[in-house]
Formats: structure tokens, C-alpha cells, sequence
């Protein structure tokens, strides 16, 4: 899960810009949890293409 459209229900901000104690401690413990957390869909979806094309190209190389 990306923190990027969580919504802090202490001050009403995202929870990425870190505005409030709560803010800071959620964002703080989602990205223990999950080092990924912090990108956003698009950079993990180019993240996915960039490996299948290594994938492939590993592929055809040994063929």
C-alpha cells in the first residue's frame, strides 16, 4: 500500500507530507513495513516494465 492518498484523520493533510506527530509516525512505520511504499504506482509500474524487459532480453540471449 502507497501512503501517497492516505488522509491523516488528526489534521486532515496526507499523510506523505508528514504535517502532524501522527502524520510522521504513520508515514514513519508504513515505510518499515514496506520499503516500496513510498513510490508511487506509475514508478512501480515502470519498475515492472523495466524487469520483464530484463527478463526477456536474458531470454533471448541464452536461446
Amino acid at each position: 500500500m502507497t501512503y501517497d492518498r492516505l488522509v491523516c484523520a488528526n489534521c486532515a493533510a496526507p499523510v506523505s507530507e508528514g504535517r502532524c506527530p501522527v502524520c510522521r509516525a504513520n508515514r514513519q512505520r508504513l515505510q518499515q513495513e514496506n520499503p516500496f511504499a513510498g513510490l508511487n504506482p506509475m514508478a512501480l509500474a515502470a519498475l515492472l516494465v523495466v524487469l520483464i524487459a530484463a527478463v526477456a532480453l536474458l531470454a533471448h540471449q541464452t536461446v
